[in-house]
């Protein structure tokens, strides 16, 4: 579903290498989860993956599609939640969806159904005619999660998607995730909660200082000591 080929990418001028030669495949029908610490790349990654952000050197295919060559057709394939999602806060959360639907040409015929679904979902019926800048953190990011599933794309990429969902969102969330993969589609994101990363990743992949330094399920990560977490794998690739 994702093919990533020595992906690169610098600031300030080459001096700083955010992403250093990166190689990454994701398969269909699996849950990636996509771990490192604070300005080791992942962000950046993201965006390069959804066509924000233009790589120095590198292809990204999405379904067979080099996002840099057919952006658009690339682009309708994903649905992106990035970490600090910004709304157009004129409108009200409605109006918001309705004008996702337009963007990603969803059909009228399927727009209500699917718009009422989230709204239900997301426990957002209440608020849906209220502005979207009198909505919460919470509230502002569970509107963008339904704006960028509704044209039901075969590859979800979420940053940090779990910050600001209260505990039965989050879980609705993680259901749809697995749901969505079991119809052969995939869901990459990144994450802190390691904790969630293992019990809801097939596979995950920690990245370091712009480079991949591991990648498979946790059991491979474990090298046979089942006894340990994700958390302290993590921990003791991130420190080496």
């Amino acid at each position: 579903m994702i093919e990533i080929r020595n992906l690169s990418k610098s600031y300030n001028k080459g001096q700083v290498k955010a992403v250093d030669g990166l190689d990454l495949k994701v398969n269909r029908g699996e849950i990636f989860g996509f771990l490192g610490p604070n300005g080791a790349g992942k962000t950046t990654t993201i965006k390069m993956i959804v066509g924000l952000l233009n790589p120095d050197t590198g292809t990204i295919t999405i379904d067979g599609t080099d996002i840099s060559k057919e952006p658009l057709e690339a682009k309708r394939k994903i649905g992106y939640v990035p970490d600090e999602p910004v709304l157009y806060e004129r409108l009200t959360g409605l109006e918001y969806l309705n004008f996702m639907a337009d963007v990603y040409q969803v059909p009228a015929s399927e727009r209500k159904e699917r718009i009422e679904y989230y709204l239900e979902m997301f426990n957002l019926r209440d608020a849906a005619a209220d502005l979207i800048k009198s909505y919460s953190h919470g509230m502002r990011q569970k509107t963008a999660l339904a704006g960028a599933l509704l044209h039901d794309p075969k590859l979800w990429i979420l940053d940090e998607p779990m910050v600001g969902l209260d505990p039965k969102s989050a879980h609705l969330l993680k259901n749809q995730m697995r749901e969505h993969c079991d119809k052969g589609n995939t869901v990459f994101f990144s994450t802190h909660v390691l904790e969630v990363a293992e019990k809801l990743c097939d596979r995950v992949a920690i990245i370091n200082r712009g480079k991949l330094i591991a990648i498979g399920t946790v059991d491979e990560l474990r090298h046979g000591d089942q006894k340990d977490s994700l958390e302290k794998i993590f921990l003791e690739l991130t420190e080496q």
